[in-house]
């Protein structure tokens, strides 16, 4: 799997569909909203990447919006149908 280094956080590429990931793309968007997250799913539409962060139960900012189960939910029912997209997982925080 690809690492990727952002910030001091270290993640790995858990997932990728239709050559979703764009390092130096992800690198641009990625802001410290997104430390607190156990993932970051990416998904491209009209070309824009959107980044959504998701949390595992014991992670103190879980809530049901973001828990990591739903992500096929979201890919489905909030992104462009096909989009490319890509999953990271947290694997050292900063």
């Amino acid at each position: 799997m690809k690492k990727i280094v952002v910030d001091n956080f270290e993640y790995e590429l858990i997932e990728e569909y239709k050559d979703g990931f764009n390092e130096s793309e992800f690198k641009e968007k990625f802001t410290d909203y997104f430390y607190d997250f156990d993932y970051i799913l990416g998904d491209y539409s009209y070309n824009k990447l959107r980044l959504k962060g998701f949390c595992d139960k014991n992670n103190k900012r879980y809530s049901k919006v973001n828990d990591f189960n739903t992500k096929n939910d979201y890919l489905k029912f909030l992104c462009a149908y096909e989009c490319k997209y890509f999953v990271l997982k947290k694997v050292k925080k900063g």
